[in-house]
């Protein structure tokens, strides 16, 4: 792998950090305590502390979910650590780290009430309701790095710790960023997120909270004009590829930028009535409190605001036909002209949801059934700025100034929920859950879900199945686009997704797989005019996967496929059949004090017609005229752990050596690029066969 002055040094610097925290922990390890009685000839030193009194036990790190009493270890295996945690396990790209994403795998919002409706970036963010709540025995903290071809960084931090037997606290944070391969398509993430955990001794009281703040930037080149070019050995260098926002504005830099930031403050705190039972110890100096719980009363707040920016300083007039009509100063050339118009699209929104809930408890033990009703308020808030308002002077005339238009609305919703976890081999497990809208402006939007399982206890593993079904608005950003430009707005009737599925899994037979049936009725999407629409008739879509490793000593051959039925002429892009599979050499070496994974991934779907991705709109779009066939994509790869630390050196995307023009999506078609008087349909397409190598280091105190 070739690397650049500016990456050597950003390499060195790594190199050097990865050093002196591996003699840091050398040192830690040859300090650690002994005990002197096993040498007889020894003499104690009283000059310093009593070391008979120090523990030499292993750290216990385990995590929770917001609602939900499994416990969570943390994951040291290397089967597949290579692996891109950005793109698990079907989700694709727009051809750099951190671009736009979209999942291949079908797969409905998962919401319920207002909403503003960017999601491109979603497997980015930290998510508030899905955060880790820690517990710990010893301070505990994890660096991750990744660095690949052209720069590609992804840098990250976490540290956790009980400040008290019954307090938590935990800060991540996380960098990303990517010049990327082709013509300006840089990205720049910032993801961070503090949560904390309280229980009270006698565990009345509990409180978990978190803080979550998520900035995702994308210099967006508007894909490739000219497929061809990508065979062509003219254009070795990626950078020199023709892209369809160009222009004379900056070499590295886009003048046409997508930027979402969003935070969110989180608070969860329930008090808990019963019996108290109170336990000591052989020689009662300790002693902890075990609760029997008759009833509780929960009171959740959020409080977010999220806020996202489409800015185009080169602005071409054919680029906006679709969406409205304007001469600009650049006049369709592409090319950075100063002191030029600018097209600026921000829409905000902000809201603050309040929930109570009463709680009652059935049967006995650690985890009893749990059933739940209360009610819940929000307030939501839409803007969109700048946009051209419409005032009077004293003649009157009509005059037009740049201000915001701002819609609010207070909602008021009912919630219900029944659960059993099951926590123990053996075990069943079953729950039920909805939200209905009664007032405002989402009444009678809802949410229904209900599961039941079993862990499995003669065979290790587990099966689940469930049902759910959801009644959903349209997102602000589906029913308004605004700027000084231009004002659009859309109605849609709600759009209904009902689903049934079942999971099994069988770690003991390294088996899993499971089946999903979607029925969806008033389905909202982008067209391919760029415009939102719906699509009235209802339609399904059944979806299949399987995964099986099969085991020949020390070869492991891991597969996946999943089967997707398409409906027909419903507005979805999806493939019908997709497919990885990876073959490993596993061995543990040095009596198991390191532990080495080598092998080969192959990851495929059949041709069929991708989504297209709209850079105006920053969403993915329906369209059916672009079909792509798919080159295997192929990595090789050796992963390794010692001790906690964990890395992985890997050559990604190796079809590349070999096809050169894997195509991911297509984009909004050009007008007369560059004034050629021809109109062109840009693709995003694969990056070139690269290096990665990444490492992550759990270090605890």
């Amino acid at each position: 792998m070739y690397l650049s002055s500016n990456q050597r040094i950003i390499f060195i610097k790594y190199v050097w950090l990865f050093g002196l925290l591996l003699w840091g922990d050398i040192v830690f390890s040859q300090t650690a305590p002994t005990n002197t009685a096993t040498n007889p000839n020894s003499k104690k030193d009283t000059s310093k502390t009593n070391t008979n009194k120090w523990k030499d036990e292993d750290a216990k790190i385990t995590w929770q979910k917001l609602d939900s009493r499994r416990v969570y270890n943390a994951d040291s295996g290397i089967h597949a650590f290579q692996r891109n945690p950005f793109s698990q396990p079907w989700y694709r790209d727009i051809g750099n780290l951190g671009s736009p994403a979209n999942n291949l795998l079908f797969t409905p919002e998962n919401r319920v009430g207002p909403s503003l409706g960017y999601h491109v970036f979603d497997i980015y963010r930290f998510n508030p309701d899905s955060l880790n709540f820690y517990n710990t025995s010893r301070p505990y903290s994890v660096f991750n790095y990744l660095l690949g071809s052209k720069l590609e960084q992804t840098a990250g931090i976490s540290h956790t710790q009980n400040v008290k037997p019954n307090w938590n606290i935990d800060f991540e944070y996380r960098k990303i960023n990517s010049p990327g391969f082709y013509k300006i398509e840089r990205t720049n993430h910032d993801n961070a997120c503090i949560t904390s955990t309280y229980h009270s001794l006698d565990k009345h009281y509990s409180m978990m909270a978190a803080m979550v703040y998520n900035k995702e930037q994308n210099d967006e080149n508007g894909g490739i004009i000219d497929p061809t070019e990508l065979n062509n050995a003219a254009y070795s260098d990626r950078r020199t590829i023709d892209a369809a926002f160009q222009s004379q504005y900056s070499l590295t830099r886009s003048s046409v930028t997508n930027v979402q930031r969003d935070f969110t403050f989180l608070l969860q705190h329930r008090y808990t009535w019963g019996n108290t039972d109170t336990t000591y110890n052989e020689d009662s100096t300790q002693y902890s409190f075990h609760l029997r719980p008759l009833f509780s009363i929960t009171h959740k707040m959020e409080i977010s605001t999220e806020k996202h920016t489409y800015t185009d300083l080169t602005p071409d007039s054919l680029r906006y036909v679709s969406l409205f009509q304007r001469a600009f100063s650049n006049n369709g050339t592409g090319y950075y002209t100063p002191g030029s118009d600018s097209v600026i699209t921000c829409q905000k929104w902000f809201w603050i949801d309040n929930k109570v809930m009463l709680n009652g408890f059935l049967g006995k033990g650690d985890d009893p059934m749990t059933f739940s009703a209360g009610i819940g308020n929000r307030y939501d808030q839409f803007i969109s700025q700048p946009v051209s308002n419409l005032i009077h002077d004293s003649l009157p005339d009509s005059v037009y100034s740049q201000g915001r238009d701002m819609s609010q609305f207070i909602s008021t919703y009912l919630s219900g929920e029944i659960k059993k976890e099951a926590l123990h081999p053996g075990e069943w497990e079953y729950g039920a859950n909805t939200q209905f809208f009664v007032t405002g402006q989402e009444a009678g939007s809802f949410s229904l879900n209900a599961m039941i399982g079993r862990e499995l206890k003669k065979i290790p593993g587990s099966f689940v199945a469930g049902f759910g079904q959801r009644l959903n608005s349209a997102p602000y950003s589906f029913t308004n686009y605004e700027n000084p430009d231009i004002r659009l707005n859309y109605t849609f009737n709600k759009e209904s997704v009902t689903s049934a599925y079942g999971k099994l899994d069988l770690p003991g037979l390294r088996l899993s797989g499971g089946v999903t049936d979607y029925v969806i009725g008033n389905y909202i999407y982008i067209s391919e005019l760029e415009k939102p629409a719906q699509y009235t008739v209802p339609f399904t879509l059944l979806q299949g996967w399987v995964r099986k490793v099969f085991k020949l000593g020390y070869f492991f051959l891991d597969n996946e496929l999943v089967y997707q039925q398409l409906p027909v002429n419903a507005p979805v892009n999806v493939p019908v059949l997709m497919g990885r599979h990876q073959l490993t050499y596993e061995r543990a070496m040095f009596k198991k004090m390191l532990k080495i994974v080598a092998g080969v991934e192959i990851r495929y779907n059949c041709t069929y017609y991708p989504s297209g991705y709209d850079p105006i709109l920053n969403k993915f779009f329906y369209q059916h005229s672009t079909e792509i066939g798919n080159v295997p994509e192929a990595s090789v790869f050796l992963n390794f752990r010692v001790k906690r630390f964990r890395a992985f050196v890997m050559a990604d995307n190796l079809q590349q050596l070999i096809a050169g023009n894997t195509l991911l999506y297509t984009g909004i078609p050009v007008i007369n690029f560059n004034n050629t008087g021809s109109n062109f349909y840009p693709v995003y397409a694969a990056p070139d066969a690269l290096i990665r190598f990444g490492f992550s280091w759990p270090l605890v105190n």
